[in-house]
């Protein structure tokens, strides 16, 4: 599976217009979640996040809001940040622009939000340029890798802790598909960079 850990510089200057991190010399980051509500995953992860006296920023699927609307309203009330993540997890890439911009004008409907992060990270110029009135553009710095059954739980530990700054933004994924490693490595970075004096904000 090709993917980047760390996103190279060069995907921040050819499309500079999206947040790919935080500008700060504070020793904070941010943890962001993708693909939820979840009945397992997103339950953890919030369990995990008090426990540490964490927030965080959750990319939800409509389609997942309307199946589990007591579990979003949970990640809301627990005073955690939500974006938008389409209705039906589009790959911007393999979308016509009509499709892409309804499905997200359908997740409208669940997800109060002003943040959006394109699955896969995969949009059209054309696209962005339809939402960005309306939307903050969120990618990431640091992929965890936890989707990738092809690294080990702990690589996927060793991809947060060796990659992330003060600043990064952090994608893990409260999925059934990331469930194994997420359950070892999250309780794990949130403990170190808890010691190391790091604050875990939402975006």
């Amino acid at each position: 599976m090709k993917y980047f850990v760390n996103t190279p510089w060069l995907f921040k200057k050819m499309w500079p217009s999206y947040t790919w991190n935080i500008d700060t010399s504070d020793a904070c980051i941010y943890l962001t979640f993708d693909d939820g509500p979840h009945p397992v995953a997103t339950p953890f992860v919030l369990e995990q996040l008090k426990k540490y006296n964490a927030k965080a920023t959750f990319f939800c699927i409509g389609k997942n809001v309307i199946a589990h609307p007591d579990i979003y309203k949970r990640i809301r009330d627990e005073g955690h940040a939500i974006g938008n993540h389409t209705q039906h997890h589009l790959n911007g890439w393999k979308t016509n622009n009509e499709n892409y911009l309804k499905d997200i004008r359908q997740a409208e409907k669940y997800i109060d939000a002003d943040l959006f992060r394109p699955p896969y990270g995969r949009i059209k110029s054309s696209q962005a340029k339809e939402i960005r009135s309306h939307y903050k553009i969120i990618m990431w710095s640091v992929l965890s890798g936890d989707f990738d059954h092809t690294i080990t739980k702990e690589r996927c530990l060793k991809n947060v802790i060796d990659h992330t700054k003060p600043g990064s933004i952090v994608v893990f994924h409260d999925s059934e598909k990331a469930l194994p490693h997420l359950q070892y490595a999250l309780p794990e970075v949130l403990a170190f960079f808890k010691r190391e004096g790091y604050k875990m904000q939402k975006l």
